[in-house]
């Protein structure tokens, strides 16, 4: 696998060497964590298939944006888009993970047609109103103080995630890592904007192959969303994995890999 850095976006991103008679997978990850997530996946994909992972802006060897309107998800979005036409992708299956769940459903409300198929891993399309979202939105009003502290764009590193496997969603370890890892500015962002993020309405409209694996004891984005999903996404598959929470790209590799194999060989 090659590291490059795409200059004009501050996006770290690797790639197998590609050939034209070959689906290319384009993997993003999860809120503060990074490529090196994929670590076991890109493994297991990267003799078959070409393979794009970047790192998220602000997230792992990516440069970090100092104010909240840069991470809008749309923006995320755009740097995809602007990575694809650097490296003249023309189409490819999107495979995402949690939080990058909303920067591929945000990807597809203009450019559908590039996406051939999509694999979403512990989905959601927005964050519900209740007791516990709404005292977490009150206490994201805050986040404005950030401002008086010093910034820096400098990235971050790639987390270890070996060490990480089978580690439960609330995991301290691993949370408190990826957090100061990505930054407090950066982390508090994005869940900001995810907190405004709702394509409800855009759903009925993706009419590419989804693939929607997701955990039955999930209790960061509960199983309900994922049913959601498969329900409005009328050409959508569902994969419940049981004994299984939201940090499936570490603890599930071989089922959820097998899973993605069996569907993107589909025709």
């Amino acid at each position: 696998m090659k590291e490059t850095f795409f200059t004009k976006k501050g996006l770290y991103y690797r790639t197998n060497d590609f050939r034209e008679d070959r689906e290319t997978l384009v993997f993003i990850h999860g809120l503060s964590s990074s490529s090196s997530a994929w670590n076991l996946h890109e493994r297991y994909f990267e003799d078959k298939y070409n393979i794009l992972l970047v790192d998220l802006r602000g997230h792992g060897k990516s440069i970090k944006y100092k104010k909240y309107e840069d991470y809008a998800i749309k923006n995320f979005s755009l740097d995809i888009y602007e990575l694809l036409g650097e490296l003249n992708i023309k189409d490819f299956i999107f495979i995402s993970h949690s939080f990058s769940t909303f920067i591929s459903i945000e990807f597809m409300i203009l450019n559908q047609t590039m996406i051939k198929k999509a694999i979403f891993l512990s989905p959601n399309h927005k964050v519900e109103n209740n007791l516990k979202t709404n005292i977490v939105k009150i206490l994201l009003k805050l986040t404005p103080i950030l401002n008086i502290f010093p910034f820096s764009k400098k990235p971050g590193e790639h987390v270890d995630y070996f060490k990480y496997i089978n580690t439960g969603d609330w995991n301290i370890q691993r949370l408190l890592k990826d957090t100061l890892n990505t930054g407090i500015r950066v982390y508090l962002y994005c869940i900001k904007q995810a907190y405004t993020f709702d394509r409800d309405e855009f759903l009925k409209n993706i009419n590419i192959p989804v693939l929607i694996i997701h955990g039955k004891n999930d209790s960061i984005f509960p199983i309900k969303y994922a049913y959601k999903l498969h329900e409005e996404i009328k050409n959508s598959e569902i994969a419940i994995i049981d004994n299984a929470d939201h940090t499936l790209v570490l603890n599930n590799f071989s089922k959820t890999s097998s899973l993605m194999d069996k569907f993107i060989e589909k025709r």
